[in-house]
């Protein structure tokens, strides 16, 4: 059962499409992995720019998976990365996107036998 992620918007959206949802949560635990490595390296270098476009890229896919509180995070984060600002203020909020879509990847990984 789902406690880390919802997928209610990615039935809707693919209409009950098995297939088309093997695609989506594929991507997810695929591609969200390395992206949230971007932003970790963009908030270890100060690399703004880094940080807000790797944020940005995975901000849809946390909307989409149902994953509420992250998708509120990395909205912080895109900001913070938009507006230069300190290091300090946004280690808490990326610790906690990072453990968030761990959980959900390890969780739809065995809930989906990937």
């Amino acid at each position: 059962m789902a406690i880390n992620y919802n997928l209610s918007k990615v039935y809707a959206l693919s209409d009950n499409d098995p297939e088309f949802v093997m695609q989506i949560i594929t991507l997810f635990v695929t591609e969200v992995p390395e992206d949230l490595k971007q932003i970790e390296l963009g908030i270890k270098t100060k690399d703004h720019k880094l940080a807000y476009s790797y944020a940005h890229k995975i901000k849809p896919s946390l909307d989409l998976i149902g994953m509420t509180v992250a998708h509120q995070e990395i909205l912080e984060v895109e900001a913070w990365g938009k507006r230069e600002g300190k290091r300090k203020e946004i280690n808490d909020t990326f610790a906690s996107v990072q453990s968030q879509i761990e959980k959900a990847v390890k969780e739809i990984k065995k809930d989906f036998e990937l």
